[in-house]
């Protein structure tokens, strides 16, 4: 009787590989219209997320963006205006030159698309006319419409990364929050079963090519190269 390796079981997406929901439940986002001011309700806690959230309640409902640094509850946040303070909602050309910015919009009115993780925040750079080159986290500069808006300030949650992790275990429960595999074990090492390389012979693979009609899952190697052995 056949069985599917690994990979296509997490393909498949049974409950055994399937990401936890409730990890997901909130859309990092501002409305299309925003006007006058809102008010930090909550700081949450996310397993999907690299930073808190913070529940934003405005005049017409709810939303939730990435806290930025020092935020706290309670705390006023305005919505164009001219006003340069930490948490505010602009159009990139109304903000002056090296002002840090997060959850900026990839168009006018998407309610934000790019630099959402904890710790990070972009730079704008330079205005010529209608565009705004903005300096990203990455070191690389893009160019913005005018009217493409943004949260001032730096997401929270900078030094996550600086804390090691001691345990495995830990880990494997982060990894898994997010429905990523955790621990990686070599395919070699592995059961026949499980995937193409598996099984106690054969340790030494005279060839990883894959083969072009295999299915997914199977496909596991060098897929399509353009040349294989030793480069002299």
């Amino acid at each position: 009787m056949g069985k599917n390796i690994i990979q296509q079981a997490r393909g498949k997406g049974s409950m055994t590989y399937r990401v936890r929901k409730k990890a997901f439940i909130y859309k990092l986002q501002f409305p299309k219209k925003l006007e006058g001011e809102g008010e930090v309700l909550k700081l949450l806690n996310s397993l999907a997320h690299t930073a808190p959230i913070a529940k934003i309640k405005y005049s017409e409902g709810i939303f939730y963006i990435p806290s930025f640094d020092k935020m706290v509850e309670g705390q006023k946040i305005k919505f164009g205006g001219e006003e340069i303070a930490n948490g505010n909602i602009m159009k990139l050309g109304n903000l002056p030159l090296k002002t840090t910015i997060y959850c900026l919009e990839s168009r006018p009115g998407d309610g934000g698309k790019f630099i959402k993780s904890g710790g990070n925040s972009a730079v704008i750079n330079k205005i010529v006319g209608e565009d705004v080159f903005v300096l990203m986290p990455s070191k690389k500069e893009k160019k913005f419409h005018k009217n493409c808006r943004a949260v001032i300030g730096i997401i929270a949650g900078h030094g996550r990364l600086e804390k090691p992790i001691l345990k495995a275990g830990k880990m494997y429960h982060i990894k898994r929050s997010k429905n990523k595999l955790y621990p990686r074990t070599s395919a070699v090492k592995m059961n026949v079963i499980d995937h193409p390389f598996g099984s106690g012979r054969g340790k030494r693979i005279k060839s990883k090519i894959a083969k072009r009609n295999a299915p997914p899952g199977a496909k596991v190697g060098l897929v399509r190269p353009r040349r294989t052995g030793k480069q002299k």
